[in-house]
C-alpha cells in the first residue's frame, strides 16, 4: 500500500488517523506538495485525475481516491476497531456528521477554492479570509447545535468511542485554528477535539508530526 499525502491536507489527515486506528502502516508514502503545485504534475494526474490528495495505491496498483471512500475501505478490510456503530440509525448519524464536514464545510475552504478567489476573481487576502471565516462559522454553528443537543453525543461525536465523525472533525478544527478562527462559540466541538487528541491515533496523525511538515 502507498499513501499519497500532504501534511496540511485535512482529507489526508483523516486517512492518516484511520490508518493509525487500524494499525496499518503503508509500505510507502509520497508527499504531494499542494502549494508547490505537485498535484498538477502529469504523473500525479495520471494516478488521480482530480489532482487531489489523498490517493491510496493498493498492492495490485489499483488506486483509491476520496478520503471517506478510503476510510470506509480500511474499515471493511480491517473491521476492528470499528469506525462506524453497529446499528443502522447510529451509522446514519455518524455518516451525516462526517458528510456535513467533508462535503459542506471543507470544500468551500479548500486550497483550490481559496486560490481561485485570489488568483482568478482578484479577492484580497482580507476578503479571502473573510470567506473562510464565514463558511467555517456557518458550518460549525450548525454542527455545535447538532452535537450539543443530541443525547447520543458522548465523549466523542457519537457515544464514547471514536468514529468516522471524529476523524472528520479534528482535521477541520485544526484548519480553523491555522486560520485563527475564534472557536469560543463551539465548546462541544472543542471538547470533543481535546478528547480525540489524547488518543495516539489522532496525535500521531497531526500535521506537525509528518515528515513533510514545514
Amino acid at each position: 500500500m502507498k499513501l499519497y499525502d500532504y501534511f496540511r491536507s485535512s482529507a489526508a489527515y483523516r486517512v492518516r488517523i484511520a490508518l493509525n486506528f487500524k494499525g496499518l502502516t503503508p509500505d510507502d508514502r509520497a508527499f504531494v506538495h499542494l502549494r508547490m503545485g505537485n498535484q498538477r504534475a502529469q504523473d500525479y494526474l495520471t494516478l488521480n485525475p482530480q489532482g487531489l490528495v489523498p490517493a491510496f495505491e493498493l498492492d495490485d496498483h489499483r488506486v483509491l481516491t476520496q478520503s471517506l471512500a478510503i476510510i470506509e475501505y480500511l474499515n471493511e478490510i480491517r473491521p476492528e476497531p470499528a469506525l462506524l456503530p453497529d446499528m443502522p440509525e447510529a451509522r446514519a448519524r455518524v455518516r451525516a456528521i462526517a458528510l456535513s464536514i467533508a462535503c459542506e464545510i471543507h470544500p468551500l475552504n479548500n486550497l483550490r477554492v481559496l486560490n481561485y478567489l485570489t488568483g482568478t476573481l482578484g479577492a484580497t487576502d482580507e476578503q479571502k479570509n473573510g470567506w473562510y471565516r464565514y463558511w467555517i462559522d456557518v458550518g460549525f454553528e450548525a454542527l455545535e447545535r447538532q452535537l450539543a443537543r443530541n443525547r447520543e453525543t458522548g465523549t466523542y461525536c457519537h457515544g464514547d468511542t471514536p468514529t468516522l465523525a471524529d476523524i472528520c472533525l479534528v482535521p477541520q478544527l485544526a484548519n480553523a485554528r491555522r486560520f485563527k478562527i475564534d472557536l469560543t462559540p463551539y465548546p462541544t466541538l472543542v471538547r470533543i477535539e481535546a478528547a480525540c487528541n489524547k488518543l495516539p491515533a489522532f496525535a500521531l496523525a497531526a500535521p506537525a508530526r509528518q515528515p513533510d511538515a514545514e
